[in-house]
């Protein structure tokens, strides 16, 4: 074996071993898999034949054929289809592995097989899936960057959505979420009369109130229509009772929240028995949350913010967003990156000074609590480890209850404005983990305070030295459009270190409008000059916008994640049209695109076909009699 060849087979070995895969080099110990290999040779003499790696997991053959040279990755022929010839199957990396899967899928009993072909190194590769079914069928597979699609949690996943082009069970459950949503929207707009604010609140203060059903305090048949006790009255009463339960306190901050609660027992419409619904909107609502929403977000152990969805999709249906009010709330896929991005540990103290609903907490909450079955140390999590703050009084009730719902005893969230806490003060929380989705579009040259770099800086400066920072903001924060960002970019610099900034998919925030980048550093200690720092292009990150939905993962989001976490966290080498490793100014735009140049040399084929390509366009335009194109400019002259 070629010495270029074994650098190729262990490189993918150590793929298969990332994505927990044990597949076996150069033969099988399944005896039924074996037999078929000793009839395996690509030269179709009938001898033995060994593919790079083989093995089964669930009920699939994954089989594997390597080359060391990308140049040998796939040969097709004159109908675009992969070649068949012996020459082509021996020469060519997808070709082999697909002449393997179909001699395995005649020669056994296994009706599904998947076979990879696989060029390169790490830096530059190629990995190209085919599935291969038992009548000998072939399908080529969008490239893939690892293997963590293919270990035995997610197989069955990839074949349901990539090959079956069917909706997982998961993709059914965000339907119809997202349906309870709409239907939810359009019952508290026709039965309710309510503003948009106060939707989110109804819905989290009903959630509150369902807690004491566990306890004999609060139950749906409570809700009777009663016009001196009525149903808003019960509900705010069990409202009250929960967040005693729940222990939050001071009670100022208990007071503050109840109060944004009083609209359930003051609205006169919600507490007047409707005629078509033959009850009060407040029953028909709690009846609606409980079946729908409430046991979901119960039994959940994910770091989904379910009321942050609400939220979201009450705002996107009543045709505003919260940018009025620089509201961008973030998708579940980032607030879990964040968390592994800064590999965040079970002894981690995290802050999030502009918490919207929580969803950065309640992502770090169960990272954490993932780490440990110590339940003193899951109890200290929940009620030392997670602070906030939230400035908009609505947004902060909403944050409070989602962490209580969500199992947080304490919830160390306050309704204060960021900017004016003194970040000394801030420390002593001495949180050394910061995320942050800060304002967009708040700030101007007459007020710079306001400007999301500003956030950032202040956020820098309230952790604790040697600790993380992580924020998604515009991607405009990182190039520093006036003096004074380029000022405060200039100023982080001198006591703070960036890591990098990672450029994200347009759509992340769908229906907004927004280019968003992440940004991560680490605080208290001063950016060295040679300092090395990671621009990334994730803008493809395997996630799509879905019709009536919105942005959806598809399955090579998990493929597209864990190679950019390797890559991050330096496990392997990438190509610069992926990541560009590079010191960096004051006065650069700190982003991929900035830094980025093309540094792959072109193939002898794509020169040819460069210079073939510049001919015929030459002499289609001489033909067109526009031969002055092409004459110098000086013999003009």
């Amino acid at each position: 074996m070629a010495k270029k060849e074994a650098k190729t087979d262990l490189w993918v070995y150590e793929l298969l071993k990332k994505a927990d895969i044990e597949l076996e080099p150069q033969g099988s110990s399944i005896l039924e898999i074996d037999n078929a290999l000793k009839t395996a040779s690509k030269s179709k003499t009938k001898n033995v034949g060994f593919p790079e790696y083989v093995g089964v997991v669930k009920d699939f053959i994954l089989v594997i054929e390597n080359k060391a040279d990308t140049k040998k990755h796939i040969k097709l022929d004159e109908k675009g289809l992969i070649s068949t010839t012996i020459k082509d199957t021996k020469d060519f990396a997808v070709n082999g592995a697909l002449f393997y899967a179909k001699h395995l899928a005649k020669n056994t009993s296994y009706k599904k097989i998947i076979a990879f072909g696989i060029s390169g190194d790490e830096k530059k590769h190629h990995i190209t899936p085919i599935y291969v079914d038992e009548t000998e069928f072939y399908r080529e597979l969008t490239d893939v960057e690892s293997f963590i699609s293919f270990n035995k949690e997610n197989i069955e996943e990839y074949y349901i959505r990539e090959i079956l082009k069917e909706e997982t069970d998961r993709d059914k459950e965000l339907a119809d979420i997202l349906k309870d949503a709409s239907l939810l929207h359009e019952d508290l707009r026709n039965y309710g009369n309510l503003k948009d604010i106060d939707k989110p609140l109804i819905v989290s203060g009903i959630l509150l109130a369902l807690r004491e059903a566990e306890y004999k305090n609060f139950s749906l048949d409570d809700l009777t229509g009663d016009d001196i006790n009525s149903d808003g009255e019960k509900i705010f009463k069990a409202i009250e009772s929960n967040l005693k339960r729940s222990k939050v306190a001071p009670e100022v901050k208990r007071d503050k929240i109840i109060s944004q609660f009083s609209i359930i027992k003051d609205t006169k419409i919600l507490n007047e028995v409707n005629e078509t619904l033959k009850k009060t909107p407040l029953k028909h609502f709690t009846q609606f949350l409980y079946d729908k929403i409430y046991k979901s977000i119960k039994y959940s152990s994910s770091s989904e913010d379910y009321l942050g969805r609400f939220y979201g999709e009450f705002m996107s249906y009543s045709g505003g967003d919260g940018q009025t009010l620089g509201i961008v709330l973030t998708p579940k896929h980032i607030t879990d990156l964040f968390c592994e991005l800064v590999d965040i540990q079970v002894d981690d103290i995290v802050l999030d000074p502009c918490a919207g609903t929580a969803g950065f907490l309640i992502a770090s909450m169960h990272h954490m609590l993932q780490q440990t079955d110590d339940k003193n140390r899951q109890k200290n999590i929940k009620q030392k480890q997670l602070h906030g703050l939230e400035l908009q009084p609505y947004m902060f009730t909403i944050a409070t209850t989602n962490m209580i719902l969500r199992g947080d005893g304490k919830s160390n969230l306050i309704n204060e404005d960021f900017l004016k806490q003194d970040p000394y003060k801030l420390q002593l929380k001495e949180a050394n983990i910061g995320m942050m989705n800060p304002p967009y579009s708040q700030g101007s040259k007459s007020n710079p305070n306001l400007y999301e770099i500003s956030f950032i800086e202040h956020l820098l400066n309230s952790i604790t030295k040697g600790g993380k920072v992580i924020v998604i903001v515009p991607q405009s924060t990182m190039t520093g459009k006036t003096k004074e960002e380029q000022s405060i970019k200039d100023n982080i610099l001198k006591y703070h270190t960036l890591e990098g900034v990672i450029t994200l998919n347009k759509d992340t925030f769908y229906g907004v409008g927004v280019m968003p980048c992440i940004a991560i550093f680490t605080t208290g200690e001063p950016h060295p000059k040679d300092k090395m720092c990671r621009f990334i292009d994730f803008r493809d990150d395997g996630y799509k916008v879905a019709p009536h939905i919105g942005l959806i993962e598809t399955e090579r989001a998990k493929d597209k994640k864990a190679h950019l976490l390797d890559v991050w966290f330096d496990k392997i080498e990438s190509e610069t049209k992926f990541c560009v490793k590079t010191t960096v100014e004051e006065n650069d735009e700190w982003l991929h695109s900035f830094y980025y140049f093309n540094d792959e040399i072109p193939s002898q084929e794509e020169f040819e076909k460069t210079i073939g390509d510049y001919l015929t366009f030459e002499f289609s335009m001489i033909m067109q009699d526009r031969e002055y194109l092409f004459e110098d400019s000086q013999d003009e002259s």
